[in-house]
């Protein structure tokens, strides 16, 4: 039986975002014509930063985000998807993330997510001390320099108009889900009618991602992999035991193309018809392959010298010194040699 792996995962994390949003998304209402004064502004940033919200949409790392005027969202769907080959993914709809920082510009306004896509450094991680010549950074350097975060920027024609928060809100209602409860909520806000009422009825649809299944009847206590008539690879999860009813959910791909059902009567009931159309994503991102090494990659050993750690043999060397965070034999925490302590 094969056990092969599936390349279209990123499939499963594009489809979503390619739903119709919930009632309350809502198209903006009328803007105000005065200019957004300072004193609004800095109101604007108290009210809504540090909030926690649901996304709507799939978010990408990097500058880049997503940016909503009179009510558009850019970029569309392909260029998300190239976005988030290349830089990865910061959200995708249903998650839970923070606006950790708003920016107030002349024509827009900046949402910055999970900390934004540039990393920040601490204030104290800039103190230097010194005696002379010398200098030491007492600080210590930031552990990463690579953000996680994204951002959307809310545009205008000409200028910020005198907002409040809760008209701000109704502006970020195509990306950004204020009213959810939870998680399953805001997931589910963001799928067809349909669908929305197939995971309340505990029921999977032919065309249903991974996610819609888990939502609609769990994570499956079974899993197959295999190959079908064709040769072509599928995962079978399989809901429930004999002699009550058992679902055999068949996904090829990133979506549902079999469900069988054995009922408690003994009665087959075989669906193999396409019961929600999702939009083909980016197969040809969602399979690129990671490039590979070449022949003669450089090396330090010499001529038919064999490495000492071979991979895949199951051994791997000792660590020269003992993990930060750990401690040494006397109780003290390890360093390990040559560290320089607060070296930028």
């Amino acid at each position: 039986m094969s056990r092969n792996c599936f390349p279209l995962f990123a499939t499963a994390l594009l489809l979503p975002a390619m739903f119709a949003f919930a009632d309350d998304a809502k198209a903006p209402a009328k803007l105000p014509t005065e200019k957004m004064t300072p004193q609004t502004g800095m109101l604007v940033i108290r009210d809504l930063t540090a909030e926690p919200v649901f996304a709507r949409r799939l978010f990408p790392m990097g500058e880049k985000g997503l940016q909503i005027k009179n009510g558009v969202v850019t970029p569309g769907d392909k260029q998300v998807t190239q976005l988030i080959a290349e830089h990865g993914l910061a959200a995708r709809p249903g998650d839970r993330v923070v606006i950790s920082n708003v920016v107030i510009k002349d024509s827009a306004i900046v949402f910055e997510i999970n900390g934004g896509p540039k990393k920040r450094g601490k204030w104290y991680q800039h103190l230097q001390v010194g005696v002379g010549s010398a200098t030491t950074t007492v600080g210590g350097a930031p552990k990463s320099l690579e953000a996680k975060g994204s951002q959307v920027t809310l545009a205008f024609d000409k200028y910020v108009p005198e907002l409040t928060g809760d008209q701000v809100r109704d502006l970020l209602s195509p990306v950004f889900d204020f009213k959810a409860l939870n998680q399953a909520e805001a997931y589910e806000k963001t799928l067809p009618p349909k669908v929305q009422e197939a995971i309340k009825d505990h029921k999977v649809l032919v065309g249903m991602d991974r996610d819609m299944v888990i939502y609609a009847k769990g994570r499956p206590p079974k899993k197959v992999r295999d190959k079908d008539d064709k040769g072509q690879d599928y995962e079978e999860w399989i809901y429930g035991d004999p002699p009550e009813e058992v679902e055999f959910v068949r996904f090829q791909g990133a979506v549902v193309a079999r469900l069988e059902i054995m009922t408690v009567g003994g009665e087959k009931i075989v669906r193999t018809e396409k019961e929600v159309d999702l939009k083909a994503a980016d197969t040809e991102v969602a399979q690129k392959k990671p490039a590979e090494k070449p022949a003669n990659a450089p090396t330090l050993r010499r001529p038919g010298e064999q490495p000492e750690y071979p991979q895949g043999s199951g051994s791997s060397p000792a660590p020269p010194y003992p993990a930060p965070g750990t401690t040494g034999p006397d109780n003290t925490p390890s360093m390990p040699p040559h560290s320089v302590i607060g070296a930028a």
